[in-house]
């Protein structure tokens, strides 16, 4: 695919400084654009070697001084570079309409232009609203309801009752709406609690591959509208995600965890049960959640020792920079004391 810069500024809304006329074949990095490809700088460390790279083109931000290159000032440098992505590397456009080797149930309805592929296999009394491309080895279980531009990728589960939102993409090998994980004891064994509530995902979420969601032991798990979960997330039952949080790869979250507005759970995260993560909070990687999280606050760390030592470890932590200054306080005193011991012998020896 060939256009100008002029046509890739259209697309991006951009001011352009240079050639309108340059060809531009493709998009890259910024260490491997060629010159008939375009990139994009936001950070300093680019921008200030922006002459090194050989892209044709460079998209930066608004307020960027011109180069010896050609430029596209825009608002947003790397969502406008996505924008251009999108334009050389349009999604696929899958043949609409329902495979001969899909199973479909009872009662079934649809939208138009959807794309039900081989070996699929569609519960009784489903649902699916417009443009809703479901991909080989896709099972859905009786009773789901799914809006508007849905994909869902090969190898997906979604389970009885189940109910799925407007513009969500679910990758690979994912399972909504799997058993909670709830026993209770009798003697040395274990009955399996039933769970008969549901997963519920709203609009514009993205589920990444692997992951499996539990449904509610009453009511419903909650994915709220414009989450986004890596790779191999687990989302334990009755769990509530709130609007544009990120999940990010191996977080484990147990059930009836409540889980805020933007707030970012990093990799290998795992949160105890019946916690509440705050709005806009932040949890490192690999930390082990014991307690909730205010709104706004970041927190990190995880040890495993002793379960009686990690209370009182949990009970110390807190008061660690009060003790860390009274020891300094301390050993300012000792000091002092030696040195009028020193002055002391000092003068008896004389």
């Amino acid at each position: 695919m060939e256009t100008t810069l002029a046509n890739i500024a259209a697309i991006v809304k951009g001011e352009i400084n240079g050639d309108r006329n340059q060809k531009i074949r493709g998009a890259a990095s910024f260490e491997d654009a060629k010159g008939d490809e375009i990139t994009y700088a936001s950070q300093s460390k680019f921008l200030k070697k922006i002459d090194e790279t050989g892209a044709g083109a460079v998209i930066v931000p608004q307020n960027f001084q011109a180069s010896t290159k050609n430029i596209v000032k825009v608002d947003n440098p790397q969502i406008a570079f996505i924008k251009v992505l999108n334009f050389f590397h349009p999604a696929s456009k899958p043949n609409f309409g329902i495979s001969q080797d899909a199973y479909i149930g009872r009662s079934f309805s649809c939208g138009h232009d959807v794309s039900i592929a081989p070996f699929s296999v569609i519960g009784d009394s489903v649902t699916l609203g417009h443009h809703v491309v479901i991909s080989p080895n896709v099972v859905i279980g009786d009773n789901v309801i799914i809006g508007n531009d849905v994909k869902i990728f090969p190898n997906v589960t979604i389970l009885d009752r189940c109910i799925i939102g407007s513009r969500v993409t679910i990758h690979a090998g994912s399972v909504i709406g799997s058993d909670g994980f709830g026993f209770a004891p009798e003697g040395k064994t274990y009955i399996k609690i039933p769970h008969t509530g549901i997963v519920q995902i709203d609009d514009d979420v993205e589920i990444g591959a692997g992951n499996t969601i539990d449904r509610a032991t009453f009511g419903k798990t909650w994915i709220q509208s414009g989450v986004k979960t890596d790779n191999l997330v687990h989302i334990a039952h009755n769990v509530t995600v709130g609007e544009n949080s990120l999940l990010v790869g191996q977080v484990g979250i147990s059930g009836s965890v409540m889980i805020g507005k933007n707030a970012i759970l990093a990799g290998q995260a795992g949160i105890a049960g019946h916690l509440s993560i705050g709005s806009n909070a932040i949890v490192g990687p690999q930390a082990g959640v014991a307690k909730s999280v205010p709104d706004g606050e970041t927190v990190s760390g995880s040890s495993a020792m002793p379960h009686r030592l990690w209370l009182r470890v949990q009970r110390i932590i807190p008061q660690l920079p009060e003790i860390a200054k009274k020891l300094s306080e301390v050993d300012r005193r000792l000091k002092k004391c030696e040195e009028q011991q020193d002055e002391s012998n000092g003068g008896e020896n004389g």
